[in-house]
C-alpha cells in the first residue's frame, strides 16, 4: 500500500474534474509520479493547474504539454533501455573537464547543463514557453544569490526546468531573468502551495523518501551528498505539512531507491503503483 492522507471536510461543490496536481523533487524516485499521472489518466480527470519541483517540474511539464501518463512512461522506458545510448546523450551534455580540477580548483569534470539535459532527453511535444503548455504549469527553482524560491509560471520553460533541477554538484546552475537557479529542491521540494489559489482540491506526490532499509554500509562521497540533500529536502516538507497541508499527500513507496537510480524505473513505477488505487478511491470518497 502506498502511504496517503487526505484532508478532513465536506465536499466542497465543484466537479470532479476540479483538481490540481503537485509532484516534487526527489531524483529517480519522482518516476513514481507517472503513476499519480496515469491513475488521472484512467479517471478522466485533468489538472486545472500543475506545480512542479526538480524532477517533478521535468515530468509535470510533459503533462501539462499535453502528454498521457502512457506515453511519459513508454518514452522513459524508451530512453533507458540503451545504456550506450543513454550515456553518449550525457557526454554531449557534459560541461567540464578533467584538467579543470587542476586549473580552476574545486570545479567538477562531471558537471553537465541541464539545458542540453532536456534537449537531448525532453519528448519533442514539448513547447518552447509556459504560454504554450495546454495546461497553466508554475515551477520552482531557487534564486541561489538571492537565497530565496524562484517562481516561473510565463516566458521560456526549458530555463526555469533546468534551473529546477540543478543539483548542485551535478548539474550546472542556470541563469535565467537575472538570476542563478539551482535546485528547487533546496527552498520548496513539495511546491503544492502555489495551487491553493485555484480553490481546486490539491494533489500532492511527495518522493523526498523515508528512512532507507539498506543496512549501515558507508555511503560513497556523492551518494551522500545527494542523500544529505534529500534528508533537508524531506525536512521542509515536513515543515510545510505542519503548517498547512494539501488536500491529499500521496508518498509512493520508494524509500529504497537512491537519486540516480533511473536504470530502475521500471522497478520504481511498479512499486509506486499502488498509488492509483490511493488515489481513486481517495477522490471518490471526498467528491462522492
Amino acid at each position: 500500500m502506498a502511504r496517503s492522507s487526505i484532508r478532513k471536510g465536506p465536499p466542497p461543490q465543484r466537479p470532479m474534474g476540479a483538481i490540481a496536481l503537485a509532484l516534487g523533487s526527489g531524483g529517480a524516485r519522482g518516476l513514481a509520479h507517472i503513476e499519480v499521472i496515469e491513475a488521472l489518466d484512467e479517471m478522466g480527470v485533468k489538472p486545472v493547474a500543475i506545480a512542479g519541483c526538480s524532477i517533478g517540474a521535468v515530468i509535470g511539464a510533459a503533462y501539462a504539454a499535453g502528454i498521457s501518463g502512457k506515453d511519459i512512461r513508454a518514452h522513459v522506458l524508451a530512453l533507458l533501455r540503451n545504456r550506450g545510448d543513454l550515456m553518449a546523450r550525457l557526454l554531449r551534455a557534459r560541461v567540464g573537464r578533467v584538467s579543470d580540477l587542476f586549473t580552476r580548483g574545486l570545479s567538477n569534470p562531471i558537471l553537465i547543463d541541464a539545458e542540453i539535459v532536456l534537449d537531448l532527453f525532453w519528448p519533442e511535444r514539448i513547447p518552447d514557453t509556459f504560454e504554450q503548455l495546454v495546461l497553466p504549469m508554475t515551477v520552482v527553482a531557487t534564486d541561489y544569490y538571492g537565497r530565496r524560491e524562484a517562481v516561473f509560471r510565463s516566458g521560456p520553460l526549458a530555463p526555469a526546468v533546468a534551473g529546477s533541477m540543478a543539483i548542485p554538484g551535478l548539474i550546472r546552475p542556470v541563469e535565467a531573468e537575472g538570476m542563478v537557479l539551482v535546485d528547487g529542491g533546496a527552498v520548496n521540494p513539495l511546491p503544492y502551495a502555489h495551487l491553493f489559489a485555484t480553490e481546486a482540491f490539491v494533489i500532492a506526490c511527495d518522493v523526498t523518501g523515508g528512512p532507507l532499509d539498506l543496512g549501515r554500509r558507508m555511503p560513497a562521497p556523492f551518494e551522500a551528498m545527494l542523500g544529505a540533500a534529500q534528508i533537508m529536502q524531506r525536512s521542509i516538507t515536513a515543515q510545510m505539512l505542519k503548517a498547512q497541508a494539501p488536500d491529499l499527500i500521496v508518498r509512493p513507496l520508494i524509500d529504497n531507491f537512491r537519486a540516480l537510480d533511473f536504470f530502475r524505473a521500471k522497478d520504481i513505477m511498479r512499486a509506486a503503483e499502488p498509488v492509483k488505487s490511493e488515489i481513486k478511491r481517495a477522490l471518490e470518497a471526498y467528491f462522492g
